[in-house]
């Protein structure tokens, strides 16, 4: 047996703060393989609301580590209030709740099943949206804003909107009414390519523009199966993508004056029965630094729907944009909420009902007992 006597001092420091740092990092690997615990995870929530960016670390910490306790109806409440409400974050903590209760249903899938779902999925989206019929079908738009990065949001108006769908002509926008005030005559009977000149933030090319867009060719979308989940019921496949800016036709425009092509990646939700995307979110990104908007984030679910005298089709619910615009003042967001409501047959005329002005809210976290 040997022993080692140090007679530097400062030799002995330095072995033992690597002794220290060693068993810091082993122990961040040990935590990394176990369940969040209940106090992390509270510690997390806490910050939420002076740090909204803080979600997606918790939900891509929920993803990888799961939940090492349970969600009770008191704990719900609790995310619930810290974050808004956020329907990410919710359902992030449903799925892993689920895969703690069944492990084998959540499952990863392998290399191979990713590889045959996702082209599956690309041949059965294409097809769907070369075969898109001509109908209409009416948004309701809340649109808010908030200063710097708060995102305490503030309503600015609700607008009714009328949407035609020619596959000969694609998107042409109708307003119908501004917080429930019909248009005038002049207004409602005109028909644009988008909805800009109401003025504010708008979007288009949520039925078939996005979807086509993912999957085409000359896109080059690079994809990654990342994770399994439920989504209203159906067992999806999750998968990353991107789509880089010479190969993008995504487009950021600045009050009509300065447009940019950006590059956006995201994630996309495949059925893993039907293999039909239901739901998208993207996210800009190598977006020029003197350009007023400095970030672009956009989700849209969706959902089969009957269009009376065509068919089922699967089509936009619902529809998020929220944009970060910096123009040399100060710093804000917009947010278009965006719900669509009865599709209908094309010639079919969209009259302004008497909720057009009420947007459903997210609902509640249910209680349970």
């Amino acid at each position: 047996m040997k022993e080692l006597i140090f007679k530097s001092p400062l030799i002995a420091l330095l072995l033992f703060v690597f002794a220290l740092g060693a068993v810091a990092a082993q122990t961040t690997r040990a935590q990394a393989q176990t369940p969040l615990s209940n106090e992390e995870f509270l510690a997390l929530v806490r910050q939420l609301p002076k740090r909204p960016g803080l979600k997606e670390e918790i939900i891509k910490e929920v993803r990888r580590r799961g939940l090492g306790f349970p969600l009770t109806s008191g704990l719900r409440s609790f995310v619930a209030t810290k974050s808004g409400n956020d329907p990410d974050l919710r359902r992030a903590l449903e799925e892993a709740e689920r895969r703690a209760l069944n492990p084998a249903a959540a499952t990863p899938p392998s290399a191979i099943e990713s590889a045959e779902a996702l082209e599956k999925s690309r041949v059965a989206t294409l097809e769907a949206t070369d075969a898109m019929p001509d109908f209409v079908v009416r948004q309701l738009i809340s649109r808010a804003y908030a200063l710097g990065t708060t995102r305490n949001w503030i309503t600015t108006d609700r607008l009714s909107i009328a949407v035609s769908y020619r596959v000969s002509g694609g998107e042409q926008y109708r307003l119908l009414a501004v917080n429930g005030i019909p248009s005038g005559p002049a207004q409602a009977s005109k028909e644009q390519s988008d909805y800009s000149a109401i003025g504010g933030t708008s979007s288009t090319g949520e039925f078939v523009t996005t979807l086509k867009a993912l999957f085409a060719a000359d896109s080059r979308t690079a994809f990654k199966a990342v994770d399994t989940d439920t989504l209203r019921g159906r067992r999806t496949l999750v998968y990353e993508y991107e789509i880089k800016q010479p190969q993008s036709n995504r487009v950021l425009t600045y009050n009509k004056e300065r447009s940019v092509v950006v590059a956006h990646r995201g994630r996309i939700w495949v059925d893993r029965e039907s293999f039909r995307v239901l739901k998208v979110e993207s996210a800009a990104y190598d977006i020029p630094a003197d350009f007023p908007i400095t970030a672009s984030v956009n989700t849209i679910d969706y959902e089969w729907v009957n269009i009376p005298g065509q068919g089922d089709y699967l089509l936009p619910s619902r529809a998020v944009l929220v944009m970060s615009v910096n123009d040399g003042l100060r710093t804000s967001q917009h947010r278009n909420d965006i719900h669509f409501r009865n599709y209908q047959k094309f010639g079919t005329e969209l009259i302004i009902l008497d909720d057009d002005e009420e947007v459903p809210e997210e609902k509640a976290p249910e209680k349970k007992p």
